[in-house]
């Protein structure tokens, strides 16, 4: 699984940080959580096409977050897309769709699907599911968390010893379906070993630290949590509903999170490097994310 990072930056862009945005490529399709202003230019310059987006997730409608969204949807009907689009967030999504499709001149050549979220599953697919969270935002916020789905290992041994031949058999076992062997049947608990965790990925949206947060990014291989302000602005940030860099920091602490990623920085820093050293003196394995980084999440060889 891949991460870029279109836009890092909070409220407003700067010659530094562009809009909220963050591309994930894996199972095969590129995903968009949140799309600020100017991310299909940032898509552009990452060499991604929005053509091959088929999954938008909007944490929430403050402009920010969401202001991409017209334009990209306008760019795709330019293009002849046909593929439906489908897009997830917060309740007043689909009257926010409407208005985008009625907002100015074009011809919309494929359908829209919005997916209003509540706690729970957000989407399932054969290979990962979404799920979300409410957080505490200053307006409806929700977080999401991506679980590879991952397939118990094939003792191959137990299989042949069970009189399973090389083959088709082998793969309908793996793919939990039983075989007959003769008249007797091999069930796939017989040649399947334990479960086995895939790559977890939570991104927080606009939040401030919270009990469910800490319970959500549980043992995930990477917390991507806003980070807006230090520890002398943290005044500001609870009267506004954000986090600071060490109040991520402590929620990935508490996560037990192997890697912390901090994102959506005030325009007040320049140099943000000092977000970065407050984080590391609570959790040390952070890091601040700029524009356009890029970061590959590996399992972590336990399971």
């Amino acid at each position: 699984m891949e991460l870029i990072f279109l836009g890092t930056s909070s409220a407003m862009p700067s010659n530094y940080r562009n809009h909220s945005a963050i591309a994930l490529k894996a199972f095969g399709e590129i995903m968009l959580f949140d799309c600020g202003e100017g991310t299909q230019r940032q898509m552009s310059r990452a060499k991604l096409s929005p053509m091959k987006v088929d999954k938008i997730f909007l944490t929430h409608f403050h402009g920010d977050h969401f202001l991409g969204l017209p334009g990209i949807i306008q760019s795709m009907a330019f293009r002849g897309r046909k593929k439906p689009l489908h897009i997830f967030g917060p309740e007043g999504l689909s009257k926010l769709i409407e208005n985008i499709k009625n907002m100015g001149y074009f011809a919309l050549s494929f359908e829209i699907h919005a997916h209003e979220l509540k706690n729970g599953v957000a989407l399932e697919e054969e290979d990962y599911i979404v799920t979300c969270c409410n957080t505490e935002h200053s307006v409806p916020n929700v977080s999401y968390c991506i679980t590879e789905k991952r397939a118990p290992k094939f003792l191959r041994e137990k299989a042949v010893a069970c009189g399973v031949k090389p083959g088709p058999d082998f793969g309908k076992l793996q793919r939990g379906i039983s075989v007959k062997v003769g008249d007797v049947t091999v069930n796939p608990d017989q040649v399947l070993g334990k479960e086995r965790k895939g790559i977890k990925i939570v991104y927080s949206g606009d939040t401030r630290p919270c009990d469910q947060m800490v319970e959500f990014a549980k043992d995930a291989n990477l917390l991507i949590h806003e980070s807006t302000f230090d520890s002398k602005n943290e005044m500001k940030a609870n009267e506004t509903g954000h986090s600071t860099a060490a109040e991520a920091a402590e929620i990935a602490r508490r996560s037990g999170v192997q890697k912390l990623i901090l994102t959506h920085i005030s325009t007040r820093y320049k140099d943000a490097s000092t977000l970065e050293s407050e984080a590391v003196s609570v959790f040390k394995n952070s890091v601040l994310a700029d524009d356009f980084m890029s970061f590959e999440v590996k399992r972590d060889g336990r399971n």
